[in-house]
């Protein structure tokens, strides 16, 4: 179970961190201890980490910073940091649901996992795998719960708009390539993104245009 060490962390209770990758269909079967209680701790520290940072690094007001709190806690969200540190392999599950390992087990699991650091590491190396994982996804402003070029393409056809993606430019080695790309209605520039892809560049520009247009 090592898939915590690219971060640096290492849980010293081995147990605490099989009870955070058990199941309650493996624990019904083995009588032993499963995540819940676990998950439950960690989804606190998630949401104080995640609270703190939005409150410290932004201006936004409270409605907003729940809004965005929400995006980054949510089951894709959640299943998407679990897929990035692998953890999948180790979940523990019942033979009815060896198949069926979805993304609520996986996002479950995680949360399960930041509770089993804080109990055995503490607040500070809790933030630390947080912060390592979740921040890069903010300071990306990705939204786990809405598609931002869906969601100007419907104000557009709203309003019968023309609607257009321009690549503007494309930059770096093959490895690490940028992208920048400027979003245009009715052939005026309404948004501007770049990312490490042409679709991310596109979502961003989209995401741009919104914030202008909502002011």
């Amino acid at each position: 179970m090592d898939f915590l060490k690219k971060y640096n962390i290492t849980i010293k209770d081995k147990k605490l961190l099989e009870i955070a990758l058990t199941h309650s269909s493996y624990s019904n079967e083995h009588h032993c201890k499963n995540y819940e209680r676990l998950e439950f701790l960690g989804d606190a520290v998630l949401e104080l980490v995640i609270s703190d940072y939005l409150y410290k690094e932004t201006s936004y007001k409270e409605g907003d910073m729940s809004k965005i709190r929400a995006s980054f806690v949510c089951e894709k969200a959640l299943a998407t940091y679990a897929h990035e540190c692998q953890i999948e392999p180790w979940i523990k599950v019942g033979n009815g649901q060896q198949h069926n390992v979805n993304d609520t087990i996986v996002a479950d699991v995680f949360e399960a996992i930041i509770g089993a650091i804080y109990l055995d590491q503490g607040f500070s190396i809790a933030k630390k795998l947080i912060d390592a994982i979740i921040l890069p996804h903010i300071e990306k402003k990705e939204d786990f719960l809405k598609d931002y070029k869906s969601a100007l393409q419907e104000m557009v056809q709203t309003d019968r708009k023309s609607l257009e993606y321009v690549l503007v430019s494309e930059s770096g080695p093959a490895h690490n390539r940028q992208f920048a790309v400027e979003v245009k209605i009715d052939g005026i520039i309404y948004g501007k993104g770049k990312g490490k892809s042409k679709k991310e560049a596109e979502q961003n520009a989209a995401y741009d245009a919104l914030h202008k247009c909502a002011r």
